[in-house]
């Protein structure tokens, strides 16, 4: 079972900087909407963030902050996760990812992008909708991450899908009838429309 990395530490420029991952949805926090959906998925779960950790603390989990200096994006989230899951969870050799901001993620997110990966013997999997490719929805191998870093520190790579083409990448589709499960909120408008679906389901 892989481990988990929460990305909330995007700026948020069009929700006007607000932290998207502690509004509300439904009376909940995005993050811990995703929380409930990826926990029953990965053996242990951890928060990229920056900024004050104590936003995070009633999640109890732990709240990785960037080690690279300066603001590179969420490539250097998920590296510093990835160097966090190779010192405390020494047994975890995958791991997945999702922005705090999509609340509909799959309940099979995990199985499904680890079968792919194995069954193609690919390095990296990545989810794919309605023939959209979603490169912060993706897992990644632990041991990646001396190739993630060079890639930061030597060349200045920022872009996530860059890096998922320097390697061999399977996509697995899901289908976005009744609703895209990668739905992520970016603005007011996609929040309003988020509470419009949550209601219509009577719940997450």
């Amino acid at each position: 079972m892989p481990a988990g990395i929460i990305l909330a530490g995007g700026l948020a420029r069009r929700m006007g900087g607000r932290d998207k991952a502690i509004l509300k949805l439904g009376g909940v926090a995005l993050a811990d909407h995703v929380i409930v959906a990826l926990k029953p998925q990965c053996a242990a779960l951890v928060i990229s963030a920056n900024g004050d950790p104590a936003r995070f603390a009633e999640t109890r989990l732990p709240v990785i902050a960037d080690t690279l200096p300066g603001y590179l994006g969420p490539l250097a989230g998920i590296l510093s996760a990835l160097d966090w899951m190779a010192e405390h969870e020494t047994g975890v050799e995958l791991a997945v990812s999702a922005p705090a901001d999509t609340p509909f993620l799959p309940l099979d997110l995990a199985a499904r992008l680890e079968e792919a990966r194995a069954e193609t013997c690919a390095v990296l999997s990545c989810a794919s909708s309605g023939g959209r490719r979603h490169p912060l929805v993706a897992l990644w191998p632990v041991a990646i991450r001396q190739d993630l870093r060079r890639a930061l520190v030597e060349e200045g790579l920022r872009k996530v899908e860059a890096f998922l083409q320097r390697h061999i990448c399977v996509f697995v589709e899901w289908p976005v009838e009744p609703l895209d499960p990668f739905f992520n909120i970016n603005t007011p408008s996609d929040l309003a429309k988020a509470e419009g679906i949550l209601g219509r389901r009577g719940g997450r």
